[in-house]
């Protein structure tokens, strides 16, 4: 029955990224913390994430913004690799307490965010990167994040879901082989992952029949409460 909790929300999760962009890690971790623990939880993520940002990639391929995800690429992959090694080295309660944190914040942030409506440049892709692909490699998802970034940039719908997908599945990648190379993901651990990951593949090709529909006040009430309520059931798995 967990086996299949996991499935469905995985499917749930991957047609509501499909739709918004993100939410997919933000959703899925705190089941996989329940069921694994956080420690083998967010290798799982990784590799899951890998397929849900491939899935993103193939369903809008024509629209990637292959300039942008490259700049941004350059800095946010080794920055996730680096990210990577630092949660390795974490205690499992300081993973989840940091997570759960980390998703509450990113709502007042998100708003300061829209508030202000900056146009951003390559350069500051590239400066983003640096900083969201650390922080992806210590909490699992910056999706709130890089989902603004990119929208400044001037990306909008299928460009959108299409360059932030191809420029995550970098630093997922990244991630992967950090913790292949630290003894981190084993193989039974990346069977859970490829596992999880075919639920959000699914649910990201249902999901492109609905993004021309979908209201941006829409978006963002939805991208609010996936994260309160992420964040919320994060840390109180950290403190049960």
């Amino acid at each position: 029955m967990n086996f299949l909790f996991v499935l469905a929300v995985g499917l749930v999760a991957g047609t509501l990224s499909g739709i918004v962009g993100t939410g997919s890690s933000i959703m899925l971790m705190p089941v996989l913390i329940y069921q694994y623990g956080p420690k083998q939880a967010v290798p799982i993520m990784a590799i899951a994430a890998v397929m849900a940002n491939l899935s993103r990639i193939l369903a809008w391929w024509r629209e990637v913004d292959w300039r942008a995800c490259a700049v941004y690429s350059v800095t946010a992959v080794p920055a996730a690799a680096l990210g990577a090694r630092t949660l390795l080295v974490l205690p499992s309660r300081a993973v989840d307490i940091s997570i759960g944190v980390f998703l509450i914040a990113m709502v007042p942030a998100r708003h300061f965010l829209a508030r202000h409506q900056f146009k951003l440049s390559l350069w500051h892709l590239a400066i983003g990167g640096a900083v969201i692909g650390y922080l992806t490699g210590i909490v699992v998802s910056t999706g709130p994040l890089s989902v603004p970034l990119f929208l400044f940039y001037g990306l909008t719908k299928g460009a959108f879901l299409a360059t932030e997908a191809a420029s995550s599945l970098g630093m997922y990648l990244s991630k992967s082989v950090t913790f292949q190379h630290f003894g981190a993901l084993t193989l039974d651990i990346a069977m859970q992952g490829l596992i999880a990951g075919s639920s959000l593949m699914f649910g990201a090709f249902i999901a492109k029949r609905f993004v021309l529909r979908l209201e941006p006040e829409a978006f963002r009430l939805v991208m609010d409460a996936i994260m309160l309520v992420a964040g919320v059931a994060t840390l109180w798995t950290a403190f049960s």
